[in-house]
């Protein structure tokens, strides 16, 4: 019986996985001209180690950093980052986001081209968030690296509690 076991494993071993060339092909011919995201993402880091950052879209911001100054505890601060896709590559914004919910972020859903332009919307709502805060946006995207941080940063005066 544990003959018949070892022989029906070694049997599945060498000719259960043979690869169905047909099939493949079949698969290829599917899936060929079929434009997709994946299409414009491009992994710069190689198995070897290498990198190649010249294929990829390159988020440039006029600024990253911006203090709104002092305002009031209650008040809405609003500030739009501004960027240029200086890649060479479409530019795919896959998330933005802040360490609370009181700043919230807005990004393009759709693909920036290279050369183009676009903007980060960003609110922070003062409620509750007294003295100087710092408030860290995260952007994730097709570039290289792909995570790049956006600070809002300034002070906001307690409202007097009676």
């Amino acid at each position: 019986m544990r003959f018949l076991f070892i022989i029906t494993i070694l049997f599945t071993f060498c000719f259960g996985c043979t690869p169905d060339k047909k099939a493949d092909k079949k698969r290829v011919e599917e899936i060929s001209g079929v434009p997709n995201a994946a299409d414009i993402i491009r992994n710069p880091v190689t198995a070897s180690g290498n990198m190649d950052t010249t294929n990829v879209a390159k988020m440039a911001f006029e600024e990253t950093r911006f203090n709104f100054g002092t305002v009031n505890e209650g008040d809405k601060v609003k500030h739009t980052f501004k960027f240029n896709n200086n890649g060479s590559q479409p530019l795919l914004i896959g998330d933005a986001r802040s360490t609370c919910g009181c700043t919230i972020p807005k990004f393009p859903k759709e693909a920036i081209p290279p050369g183009s332009s676009g903007k980060i919307d960003v609110i922070f709502d003062t409620t509750n968030k007294p003295n100087q805060q710092h408030k860290p946006i995260t952007i994730t995207a097709n570039t290289f690296p792909s995570k790049t941080v956006l600070h809002l940063e300034g002070m906001v005066t307690p409202k007097n509690k009676k």
